[in-house]
């Protein structure tokens, strides 16, 4: 009887904990994992196929998500001979109008990463086709679902999602019958692909995709997202109500449907994010302080002014039963935010440090603020760059990339008439800067979108990046020696789509560090950052210190804290040291984003904030300052946030 009661109180305990979700959810601890896992689903497929004589119909997706999957098919084709002689796809979608041969058609992107790797069949490949007239693209849209049923239809249709919740290119208020056909898409998804593009403005209005009913009908649909950027769609389409303003929630109308998803695009589904909604919780410090905050900011109350019907009513009485009673429970996390607010960022000399977040000594640090583009530094914690620099610590700044794809075309031209008329004013010969001037403005007028630009522009737009870094840091009270640009090589490649990291760039901030041996290390540990920069940069410097800590003593004495701000901001039960800033202070950390003159009005890439830095930065740390208040602590007029990361 004990063999039979344990499985079903297991399957029991499941059910109540994914009782939010309105869809099967397998979560994996990382993506590589889950790609690896998907790509033996579908050879399983194509054996099973092979074995009954009949071809494998499979529905392709394109982006950034399944990469990792064709990566793995393509090593079983060729490590352990899977053949993709019976295979026949169908592609979800293609932008419209667009060239097979542009770098940004999936036309391209699927020969590059799976078909010319494998030995499918070239009349067995099917991609919608963006080089049509308007007035065959319905023609051939019908014809397109024809070949869908006449193959046998999609043995297995894999997705991915975008933030509007599309799938395909099934863009918000898309019918769920609807077909193959022409569409517009959302702004937000063409944003989305402005970095491959080269701007929004470059991005095609149009694509044909197939439908939410074509999709449907497929036998196996797998759904994978990855990355926290995805966490917010995943919870609305697994949790949500189906909607027609989040395609993606129609899925869970399907019987044959799956969520393939890392940890961190299910960190928002209610059985990680708050699990004691869903089930008995081990109480850790962490989740006591974020269930906690979160109750408070339920309720509207105070942290201090919880009460245990308040924890019995919102899913929280085991913590109390445990823990309690409520006013015990409040009063430890109420100390726990408190202690986090420091006015003395590097260490308040000759203090009790025991509830500090950082050490009292040495009482003048050593501190090393690495910015990964020359801006990031001062929209992100400007205001704690300032403050280390008044309390008299031994601040040192380095730029980590150049920053040079994010200048406008034409700062270049301006930038460099200056040059010539300066150089005139002076009786020189301008001739030959007028000559690299006129090869400039020309390839300019002639750019192509993504083009990649000549080392005289790109040179100029690094210039003109560094001499804002410069006034900035400068602003900020640094001298000019502990200035430091790092040029660091993954970035300098002229493109969007950067090099990878290679040793050289871990060896140049090992030495960085190793020149300044500092106690205290600021990275940027703002993820969300469109660019992909931040989380390379952030890994360069994780790399270079754990290296470090094999041979330098030093290091176990050094401190890394993280910053956000430029895209977004830690939440307050991640914050660890919080350093509040006065009104005064707040101008000033304006004045210093202001030296960026390139990144004022509109930046080359803005992401999903139209906003200028300076006013997102503001905003947000205002924002972060309003939740202490509202959690009952002082009224700041703003806070900057940090988390330090342990090795």
């Amino acid at each position: 009887m004990q063999n039979v009661t344990l499985p079903i109180m297991t399957r029991l305990n499941l059910l109540e904990e994914t009782r939010f979700e309105k869809l099967p959810v397998a979560v994996y601890r990382d993506k590589e994992t889950a790609a690896v896992k998907v790509a033996a689903r579908i050879a399983a497929i194509i054996k099973r196929k092979q074995q009954a004589g009949e071809q494998a119909v499979l529905g392709l997706a394109t982006g950034a998500t399944p990469v990792g999957v064709y990566e793995e098919l393509v090593r079983l084709h060729r490590e352990e001979g899977l053949s993709f002689r019976n295979v026949v796809t169908f592609n979800l979608d293609e932008y419209y109008p667009m060239q097979p041969t542009s770098a940004q058609s999936y036309v391209t992107f699927m020969h590059e990463n799976l078909f010319d790797h494998i030995d499918i069949a070239p009349e067995n490949v099917h991609i919608p086709d963006g080089t049509l007239a308007p007035e065959d693209v319905a023609a051939f849209c019908l014809n397109y679902e024809r070949q869908i049923e006449e193959a046998g239809g999609l043995d297995l249709q894999l997705l991915g999602i975008g933030r509007t919740g599309h799938v395909g290119f099934n863009e918000p208020g898309s019918a769920p019958n609807s077909g193959t056909r022409l569409v517009t898409l959302d702004d937000l998804t063409r944003r989305d692909a402005s970095r491959d593009f080269g701007g929004k403005e470059y991005v095609p209005r149009k694509a044909i995709t197939m439908g939410i009913g074509t999709i449907f009908q497929a036998r196996e649909i797998l759904l994978l997202a990855w990355s926290g950027k995805k966490a917010p769609i995943i919870k609305k389409a697994v949790e949500g109500e189906v909607s027609s303003e989040v395609p993606a929630t129609y899925l869970q109308l399907a019987e044959n449907v799956e969520f393939i998803v890392d940890a961190e695009a299910a960190a928002e589904l209610t059985r990680f994010d708050k699990p004691w909604l869903v089930k008995d919780c081990v109480w850790d410090e962490q989740l006591i302080k974020k269930a906690v905050i979160w109750l408070s900011n339920t309720l509207g109350k105070p942290i201090l002014k919880l009460t245990d019907e308040d924890y019995n009513a919102h899913g929280m009485a085991q913590l109390v039963t445990e823990q309690g009673p409520a006013y015990a429970i409040n009063i430890h996390i109420f100390n726990k935010l408190q202690h986090t607010i420091t006015g003395w960022p590097g260490g308040k000399p000759d203090a009790d440090d025991s509830q500090r977040p950082e050490r009292a000594v040495p009482a003048k640090k050593r501190v090393v603020i690495f910015s990964p583009h020359p801006d990031d530094d001062v929209i992100s914690m400007g205001g704690t760059f300032i403050r280390l620099i008044d309390q008299g610590h031994d601040v040192h700044v380095a730029y980590q990339t150049s920053g040079n794809t994010a200048v406008w075309d034409d700062d270049v031209l301006r930038y460099v008439e200056f040059a010539i008329d300066f150089e005139t004013s002076l009786g020189k010969d301008a001739g030959p800067l007028r000559s690299v001037y006129e090869n400039m403005r020309e390839f300019i007028q002639q750019k192509q979108t993504n083009q990649v630009d000549t080392q005289e522009i790109r040179n100029v737009k690094g210039f003109i990046r560094k001499s804002e870094a410069i006034a900035g840091a400068r602003y900020a009270g640094l001298a000019d020696d502990h200035i430091h640009f790092q040029a660091l090589p993954f970035y300098e490649s002229g493109k969007t789509l950067k090099n990878s990291v290679t040793d050289k760039d871990i060896e140049l901030t090992m030495a960085l560090l190793q020149q300044v041996q500092p106690q205290q290390v600021f990275v940027a540990g703002d993820f969300a950052d469109p660019n992909g920069t931040h989380v390379v940069c952030f890994n360069i410097v994780v790399e270079a210190l754990r290296r470090l800590r094999k041979t330098e003593t030093w290091v176990a004495d050094c401190w890394m804290w993280m910053y956000r701000g430029a895209w977004h901001e830690f939440e307050p039960y991640e914050i660890e040291m919080a350093v509040p800033l006065s009104p005064q202070e707040v101008i000033r950390k304006r004045n210093a984003i202001f030296k960026h003159q390139s990144q004022k009005d509109t930046p080359v890439f803005p992401g999903d904030d139209a906003r200028e830095f300076w006013v997102r930065a503001e905003h947000r740390n205002h924002e972060t300052a309003q939740q202490y208040d509202r959690l009952g602590m002082a009224n700041y007029e703003a806070m900057e946030a940090f988390v330090r990361w342990h090795f």
